[in-house]
């Protein structure tokens, strides 16, 4: 016998600060005001509301980064999810300072395998159970060792090292609470699409998970993926839509009898304004424009950054004014680290740091020619064309040319600065600090084997200032037009 009750479920992840709303075609599209207005409006128009965050609150915004994340926790405690789990970058800031703003969070923040690597004890509650209209709803919160290695906490935390080990701790926490009334299990994670899928599939069945809510990859999904009879949404990133689950809970038999889920667009239409929480980000908006308004340089255009794994018209000019300016042969630029999809024709200091915000140090040091090519095969691998995915490319600087051939995942050709590079010849390359920490996950080449080469060097303590000062000495930037990055199909 079914004893069948509605619930409405809210989730947003990746909200990278997104506060403010942007004109597109005339219409103002996103912003936490509107957000939350349609998180008042279902919450009194439904009996059981819940609205869950799936991690990356912090980074995008020079709000959220001038005020290091307090500033965001005041936004979102008006924002009032039910839970929230953790994303990479909300340890950014250092751990100190993650637990700290932990404290100031009036709404619960979860994580199951996240932890201090030299006392093993985890940083927050593994799980929330929301009781509402009778039903208990059992949240787990999962970031696996992939997605944390982005974090600066400098080793001292650590988590599960991969899928399986991830679906052994949210199996060990079902079991915890299998006698207990638990009337839908839901995992909220942020590890991204792909490995969502992975996890599903890892799962005991017997552990009843319901639903996986992710995170990471920003991926927008048209309706949910389903695997092992588990759905599995994202909604894709900032505030620009918020997806939502209609669940039928079957409270007898402790699972989902029906749902339906859609993404939903926030828009001026649909989705009311939150007059007294746009009054709190206008006040951090007013500071902000004050403080960091002043024009930096001018584009002939805007430049755009459409997606990660592509070279890009951004890419391409941020790279080369750091190799001007610093005077290497190539300057290996992250291309995740390009937070917006584009810049100018105006550029404030305010627009620059908010699509540039990591203040980290840039390396430099020296690849050999035949490594040049080792890396460059190794970031152009097939899977790295796949929009689903969350791997890193680069962009690089003027003067270096690669033609290849992806069918037979082979290079043509690689020239720098129109000279065919010899396997012998070493040439000067720098790159932000985080990603050449990481350069054997992303480009499969060791620290023991560069430093062959010689001993890299810190070439500039934060890495930014290097671009904000080339901007400041020239009133006009225009892209040089040279393609980087000739791909045959």
């Amino acid at each position: 016998m079914k004893n069948l009750k509605k619930l409405t479920l809210l989730h947003s992840n990746d909200l990278h600060g997104d506060f403010l709303a942007e004109k597109v075609n005339d219409e103002l599209i996103g912003g936490v005001s509107r957000l939350s207005g349609y998180i008042n409006k279902v919450r009194s128009e439904e009996k059981n509301v819940i609205y869950s965050i799936s991690g990356d609150m912090f980074r995008g915004s020079l709000i959220d980064s001038e005020f290091q994340g307090l500033s965001t926790i005041e936004i979102m405690n008006l924002l009032a999810p039910d839970v929230v789990t953790i994303g990479n970058h909300e340890a950014d800031y250092g751990l100190a300072h993650l637990l700290f703003i932990e404290k100031c969070a009036s709404f619960p923040i979860i994580n199951a395998n996240m932890y201090i690597k030299f006392l093993g004890k985890r940083l927050f509650n593994s799980h929330f159970i929301k009781e509402i209209d009778g039903m208990r709803v059992l949240f787990i919160g999962i970031l696996t060792e992939e997605v944390l290695k982005s974090t600066k906490s400098e080793g001292l935390v650590g988590t599960l090292i991969d899928i399986h080990d991830a679906a052994n701790e949210v199996n060990k926490i079902c079991d915890a609470y299998r006698t207990s009334d638990v009337d839908l299990t839901v995992l909220l994670t942020h590890i991204g699409f792909e490995e969502d899928k992975k996890l599903a599939a890892a799962l005991d069945p017997a552990c009843g998970v319901d639903i996986i809510i992710g995170g990471h990859s920003h991926t927008l999904l048209s309706e949910p993926f389903t695997v092992a009879g588990i759905p599995i949404v994202q909604a894709a990133i900032g505030t620009d839509q918020i997806g939502r689950f209609d669940i039928m809970v079957d409270t007898e038999n402790n699972c989902m009898d029906s749902y339906t889920w859609q993404c939903i667009p926030v828009t001026e239409k649909n989705c009311p304004r939150d007059e007294a929480l746009e009054k709190v980000v206008n006040e951090y908006k007013d500071y902000t424009d004050q403080k960091y308004g002043r024009i930096l340089t001018r584009f002939p255009r805007a430049y755009t950054h459409p997606q990660r794994n592509r070279e890009t018209e951004l890419g391409d000019l941020l790279a080369e004014c750091m190799r001007d300016q610093i005077g290497a042969d190539l300057v290996l630029l992250g291309s995740g680290s390009i937070r917006k999809p584009s810049l100018g024709p105006v550029v404030t200091v305010r627009d620059f740091m908010e699509i540039f915000p990591f203040a980290e140090p840039a390396t430099g040091f020296r690849l050999s020619g035949q490594q040049l090519r080792h890396i460059v095969t190794f970031m152009l691998r097939e899977e790295s064309f796949n929009d689903s995915e969350h791997n890193e490319w680069f962009q690089f600087s003027k003067g270096f040319c690669c033609e290849f051939d992806r069918r037979n995942h082979a290079i043509i050709s690689l020239k720098m600065n129109g000279k065919e590079a010899a396997d012998d010849d070493l040439f000067t390359v720098v790159m932000q600090k985080y990603f050449f920490d990481n350069i054997k996950d992303f480009l499969d080449v060791s620290h023991e084997e560069i430093e062959k080469n010689g001993r890299p060097i810190e070439v500039a303590t934060k890495a930014p200032n290097i671009l904000e000062e080339y901007f400041k000495d020239h009133e006009i930037l225009k892209l040089d037009g040279e393609q980087r990055l000739i791909i045959h199909q």
